[in-house]
């Protein structure tokens, strides 16, 4: 696996992590430091450009609730660690925020061609806004790529994190727009006797729709209720 992702610069989901070792904002650290924790990594164009610098100021203000879920963030760009906290510590000379986490000076652009993180057909150097999601066990559980001209939303990531540690908690499934602490759709029955058991339920008004989509709500896990998560869409607006 590891010549196919060298060969090819793109990582699928299922797929284990690739190992790095890199410089940061915060000293040098491995993927491998993050044993047993949830793991964003995320790529953004350059430093000192207006929206990098908007998603910057949002995964901060957002990396308590990322903690909360046993997640750790880690930004990453082609630029030099200098470049790194020369823009980190003019967002903090302009508002106050301290950037929390690690940034990665990705200088020889290895780590990016490694995810895929770099698009020839947008640029031959800078990264586009890649998201991955790596879970507690090193595995990639979701990709999200943004074009450099949309900033991502901070709220849904978090949103999709919660949706995979509930979803692996419940042994189940999220449905489409589904927010923390809503039912989840449960595995269909395995055998024509659970089937019939499964209508049951249903015609006496347990939550379901068929025999395969039906639903329950999740059991006690680790999540941020999207109460919170809107709090960050409503500390933006109060900022502005």
């Amino acid at each position: 696996m590891d010549y196919e992702i060298m060969m090819n610069g793109t990582v699928r989901i299922g797929q284990r992590a690739p190992e790095f070792e890199a410089q940061t904002t915060m000293g040098k650290i491995s993927l491998n430091d993050y044993s047993g924790k949830w793991v964003v990594l995320f790529s953004h164009p350059g430093d000192f450009t207006p929206v990098c610098t908007t998603e910057m100021i949002a995964f901060s203000r957002a990396n308590t609730y990322f903690e909360k879920l046993n997640a750790c963030l880690i930004g990453l760009s082609v630029d030099s660690n200098s470049s790194h906290l020369a823009w980190a510590y003019d967002i903090f000379c302009k508002t106050g925020i301290r950037i929390p986490f690690p940034i990665i000076a990705d200088r020889n652009a290895e780590i990016s061609r490694k995810y895929g993180m770099i698009s020839s057909d947008v640029s031959n150097t800078e990264t586009v806004r890649n998201v991955y999601i790596i879970d507690d066990k090193g595995i990639i559980r979701l990709i999200l790529i943004y074009p450099m001209n949309v900033g991502r939303c901070i709220p849904e990531i978090l949103r999709a994190l919660q949706a995979l540690q509930v979803a692996d908690c419940n042994n189940g499934s999220t449905p489409a727009n589904w927010v923390p602490c809503e039912p989840m759709i449960i595995p269909p029955p395995k055998t024509f006797e659970a089937l019939i058991a499964r209508n049951k339920e249903i015609a006496e008004g347990k939550n379901g729709m068929s025999w395969y989509l039906s639903f329950k709500n999740p059991e006690s896990c680790n999540v941020i209720s999207q109460t919170e998560c809107n709090r960050l869409e409503n500390e933006k607006e109060k900022k502005e």
